[in-house]
């Protein structure tokens, strides 16, 4: 009899099931409004789509160096010093098939079987499902209204030295953003106890209370992961980076040309343009904005109060306690019964995650209006 190994029963993405239902009930005619995962609206910028397309046509696709095409590096490289003002070289940048093969790049990069990775609760589920794949302890730290307590890590730590410290900001599902001070705080506290610090940084650029601060500005040793999902408009593209220290570049490249050979060919040569076109996708933030701001008003007045402060992302974590305290069944009904898709909180949050909901606020904003409609008419019904 076949049996499958332990290391591979991490639990499934609820939002992604929310997901596919709500892809069968509009395949079936049904006007679904889908909110549950954060997958911008927009297509791609046009400069991005003009380049693949005539990467196709033109150009002999294929592997790559396994650190990724050299232009896209550097351009990589150029965005740092553009946005953060940071000289960090092209030979730092690796370019990966999206954020999620850096994670596992990282881990299997820094940690023995059995080490330890801590990781904020709530926190972006799939940190936690591939920590556990790669045989690694997941130590969930609790967060309260978004913010991060170094004295939790450091007590965590001397129960058991932790390994590698994953954080970010802004954050996934709660939208909160962390000051420089309080990062600086959290990275003084890693170097101190000899704790690696990773920056998933995916959400930069989507702030929408602050400017972004890039951990690199502050150590060189952190890791630094970003991608171009999500303000960028790629998610289907499957293309991220990391930035890593100049003596870690070559243990990622060995693991990465053993893992994935490389990233997709036609995307790095497509995602170089990508930088290029910050006026096409400022737009596109300022409907974000927008959005953001018709929740702030309207989400507190129906009975959902925000869990953490919407600073940035794209997401409203949403305290849906006066409701239910079945997430999941919750918002199953939401979807069955009005044709709106939310993300149930068990997927981010193992202690409160019964009574939160995730709604991503990156569609249309007539999207996001109706939606709005639609859930205040229901929840009247409700009872509080």
């Amino acid at each position: 009899m076949l049996k499958v190994s332990n290391r591979s029963a991490v639990a499934p993405f609820h939002a992604m099931d929310v997901f596919a239902k709500a892809t069968r009930l509009a395949a079936n005619g049904a006007d679904v409004i889908s909110l549950a995962v954060g997958q911008p609206s927009a297509q791609a910028p046009q400069l991005v789509r003009e380049a693949a397309a005539k990467a196709a046509l033109e150009a002999n696709i294929s592997y790559t160096n396994a650190l990724g095409r050299d232009e896209l590096r550097q351009a990589i490289a150029a965005h740092y010093a553009d946005a953060y003002g940071l000289d960090i070289p092209a030979s730092r940048a690796a370019v990966t098939t999206g954020s999620s093969a850096a994670f596992s790049l990282a881990f299997l990069a820094l940690t023995e079987p059995g080490g330890r990775v801590a990781i904020t609760a709530p926190g972006y589920p799939a940190y936690r499902n591939i920590i556990r794949a790669l045989s690694l302890d997941c130590v969930e730290l609790e967060t309260v209204d978004g913010g991060f307590d170094v004295d939790a890590l450091k007590a965590a730590h001397l129960d058991k030295p932790i390994d590698v410290l994953l954080l970010a900001s802004p954050a996934n599902p709660t939208g909160s953003v962390l000051s420089e001070a309080e990062l600086r705080a959290i990275m003084a506290a890693c170097a101190e106890a000899g704790i690696v610090f990773i920056s998933d940084e995916i959400y930069h650029r989507l702030n929408f209370t602050a400017d972004d601060v890039c951990a690199a500005s502050i150590s060189d040793d952190a890791i630094i992961i970003n991608s171009f999902s999500k303000y960028y408009c790629m998610t289907g593209w499957r293309i991220g980076w990391m930035i890593v220290p100049e003596a870690m570049v070559r243990t990622i490249e060995r693991l990465a040309q053993s893992l994935y050979i490389s990233a997709p060919d036609i995307a790095q040569r497509a995602a170089m343009h990508a930088f290029d076109a910050t006026g096409e996708l400022d737009a596109i933030r300022d409907t974000y904005r927008a959005n953001r701001q018709l929740l702030v008003e309207q989400l507190p007045a129906m009975g959902l109060p925000f869990a953490a402060p919407p600073d940035g992302a794209f997401y409203a974590w949403m305290d849906v306690s006066r409701y239910t305290d079945d997430s999941m069944a919750f918002a199953h009904r939401m979807l069955d019964e009005i044709h709106v898709a939310v993300a149930p909180g068990i997927d981010f949050d193992p202690y409160h995650g019964d009574h939160r909901l995730r709604m991503s606020y990156c569609g249309s904003q007539d999207q996001v209006s109706v939606a709005l409609s639609r859930m205040s008419d229901w929840l009247s019904l409700q009872g509080r």
